[in-house]
Parts: C-alpha cells; sequence; structure tokens
C-alpha cells in the first residue's frame, strides 16, 4: 500500500496547466508518444468509451467563472446518468449553475449534442464543505441529463459504460485517464488520455487509487479512468505542477457510499419524463 504525502492540489476546472519540467520520467511513461505529463491526444475520430467521454461546462455564481470538467455516460436503467468528480458540482461549497454536458466534444463539437442538466447528486459528506485530503475518497459526482425529442442520452450516444467497483487494497494495471486540459502547452478543447497503473493510496473510506505515470492537469477533473471496458475510477487531484515527480489520485467507485448515491440517482431519473 502507497502512502501517500498529501500534498495535493484539488484540479480545478479550468485554468492554466504550466509546468517547467518533465514532471513524469521518462521511464515511467506508458502512454504512446506521451508527454511531461504522461498524456497524449486521443486519436481521432472517437471511438468506443472515447466518444462516451466529453464535458460538463458551468457557471460559478459567485464569480460569474466558466467551469470545464470531464465526465462520461454511465450504463444505467434511466438511460440519463454521467459520471464526473464532485468538485465539479460543487466548489468551495457552493453549487454550480447552468450546468450542461457534451459527449463526444471535439475542438468545440459535441458529437451527441447538448443536454442540459435537470439534477445532481454528490456524496453527503461533501455537501457544505470545501475540499480537504478527507474528501479524496468520496469525490465522485452524478449528474441526470434532460431527456430530447430523440430519446433519453444512452439512446443518442449509445449504451453507457458500466462501473466497476474495487475495494481497499485492489492494483491496477492499465488504466486509462481522459480529460481535456487546459492551458498554453494543451488546446482545453481536446481530449487526452494517459495510461498508467494503478496502486492503493493510504485513505479512509473506500480508498483511493493512484498513479505515478499519469500527472493531471487542470481541466483532467471528473475524467474518467478505464479499465477493460469500465469505469473503475474518476480523476480528482494530483500533486502540484511543480512536483518532479508527479502523481494523479483517483476515486473509486467502489463503496456504500457511491452504491447508494447511483441507485438513487437511477431511480429518480428514470421517473422523470
Amino acid at each position: 500500500m502507497l502512502r501517500l504525502v498529501l500534498c495535493l492540489a484539488l484540479l480545478e476546472p479550468s485554468g492554466a496547466a504550466e509546468a517547467p519540467q518533465r514532471n513524469i520520467p521518462a521511464r515511467k511513461v506508458l502512454t504512446p508518444h506521451g508527454d511531461r505529463l504522461g498524456y497524449a491526444p486521443v486519436p481521432r475520430p472517437l471511438t468506443g468509451a472515447h466518444r462516451l467521454t466529453g464535458v460538463l461546462v458551468g457557471r460559478d455564481r459567485a464569480t460569474g467563472e466558466r467551469v470545464m470538467c470531464g465526465g462520461t455516460v454511465l450504463r444505467s436503467r434511466s438511460r440519463s446518468l454521467v459520471l464526473t468528480a464532485a468538485h465539479c458540482l460543487r466548489d468551495r461549497g457552493r453549487t454550480l449553475e447552468q450546468l450542461v454536458f457534451l459527449p463526444g466534444y471535439d475542438e468545440g463539437r459535441p458529437l451527441h449534442g447538448v443536454w442540459p442538466v435537470v439534477r445532481t447528486w454528490v456524496p453527503s459528506r461533501w455537501r457544505g464543505r470545501s475540499f480537504g485530503p478527507d474528501l479524496l475518497p468520496y469525490d465522485v459526482g452524478l449528474v441526470g441529463v434532460a431527456a430530447k425529442r430523440r430519446g433519453r442520452l444512452e439512446d443518442v450516444t449509445g449504451r453507457g459504460l458500466r462501473t466497476l467497483a474495487t475495494g481497499r487494497g485492489t492494483s491496477l494495471r492499465g488504466l486509462e485517464l481522459l480529460g481535456y486540459p487546459g492551458g498554453r502547452r494543451y488546446p482545453g478543447d481536446r481530449m487526452y488520455h494517459c495510461v498508467g497503473d494503478a496502486v492503493e493510496g493510504a485513505e479512509d473510506g473506500p480508498g483511493v487509487l493512484v498513479t505515478r505515470n499519469c500527472h493531471a492537469a487542470s481541466g483532467g477533473s471528473g475524467g474518467p479512468a478505464l479499465y477493460e471496458g469500465a469505469v473503475a475510477g474518476v480523476v480528482s487531484s494530483s500533486s502540484p505542477l511543480h512536483d518532479a515527480k508527479g502523481f494523479t489520485v483517483l476515486s473509486r467507485l467502489g463503496g456504500t457510499p457511491f452504491t447508494r448515491m447511483y441507485e438513487q440517482a437511477d431511480r429518480v431519473m428514470s421517473r422523470s419524463s
């Protein structure tokens, strides 16, 4: 089990992603053509799970700033659920507003249209609190999107991704992290991915996964961590970008808090028109 030094940076949904040096040593970069953070652009056209991943855009009512995170379509009976990070829905104790989800987003074009968010869910521990290391295992959120004339979200995108519930102590090799990093070296509107091996981090509750092959930057929040065609976690935080040995923390999808939240969200959205 890896013991984390909790010097973490919450991945701001927007903002610069600057790093003056190679954060991931070259020998640890597993992504083909991976850059200094271990990331590379996802090849076009977007296919498979990449088509189901996109951006969640909202507004911070206090600052007026636009907020952008990653999100991905989850398989559900309601056919209307999107997975993201909790801090992408409630930032600094404030609920973000005017949220929309754009699946298959690429250079300003959403492959499957724009889907207004009608409901959001975060774990009870997250409500009314600002980010802290003790919340890392619970940095998972869900949104329900409104149906369109063409049907519900999964009717348009195709079947969403299933979730993979892993317990504490689980190690996963070959995870694929997806996100939309922003800043001078990144366009902010193109999907990037990073391949990494993840080990258990020393945290309370359901635990977290940590990879030292990827150093997620601003804009990476809320993106999925994929494993064998399923979602095993959500990109939550990273060490600061000046860290020469960067790492990324993933909030896993195992445990009672996520299961209860998912079941409640699916029931609510199944009843919506």
